[in-house]
C-alpha cells in the first residue's frame, strides 16, 4: 500500500503578486490557530481589514488557490499529524480540525491524500520503525 501524503505547505508557495507578504503571513497565522472553528471568508477578510471579493481574488493570487481550499489543506494537514498518533479516534481528530462530522472529514481527506483517515494512520503505524528497529 503507497503512503498518501498530506497537501504541501502553500505559504512557502507564493505564487507572486496578490496580497501583501505581512498580510498573508496574518491570515494564514489566524488560519493555523483557528483550524478547530468554522473559518468564513468574511471573518478571514476581517482579519486583513479588506472586503470579501478583494480578499479573495488577492489571496488565490499570492498562494494560488482559493481561501476555502486552503483551509481544507491546512486542515487535512493537521489532521494527517494527529494521525501519526493512534490514540485519538478519527471522529475526534475530525472535530479537532473543524470538520462538523467524521464522514465529511473522511470524504475530504480521502480526495487529498489517496487514502482514508484509517488507511492513512495504518500505514504510519505500520511504516513507522519500532523503538528497538534500525531505521
Amino acid at each position: 500500500m503507497q503512503l498518501g501524503n498530506p497537501p504541501p505547505d502553500i505559504a512557502v508557495q507564493r505564487v507572486g503578486g496578490g496580497l501583501p507578504e505581512c498580510r498573508l503571513r496574518r491570515v494564514t497565522a489566524y488560519i493555523e490557530g483557528n483550524l478547530n472553528a468554522e473559518l468564513r471568508l468574511a471573518q478571514l477578510a476581517a482579519v486583513i481589514h479588506m472586503s470579501r471579493y478583494h480578499f479573495a481574488r488577492l489571496f488565490k493570487q499570492a498562494t494560488g488557490v482559493s481561501p476555502h481550499r486552503f483551509v481544507l489543506q491546512r486542515r487535512i494537514r493537521a489532521a494527517a499529524t494527529l494521525l501519526g498518533d493512534s490514540t485519538p479516534s478519527i471522529t475526534a481528530i475530525a472535530r479537532a480540525v473543524g470538520f462538523t462530522t467524521a464522514s465529511h472529514f473522511s470524504t475530504t481527506f480521502r480526495r487529498s491524500t489517496g487514502l482514508t483517515p484509517t488507511e492513512y494512520r495504518r500505514g504510519r503505524v505500520v511504516n513507522t520503525p519500532a523503538s528497538g528497529d534500525q531505521p
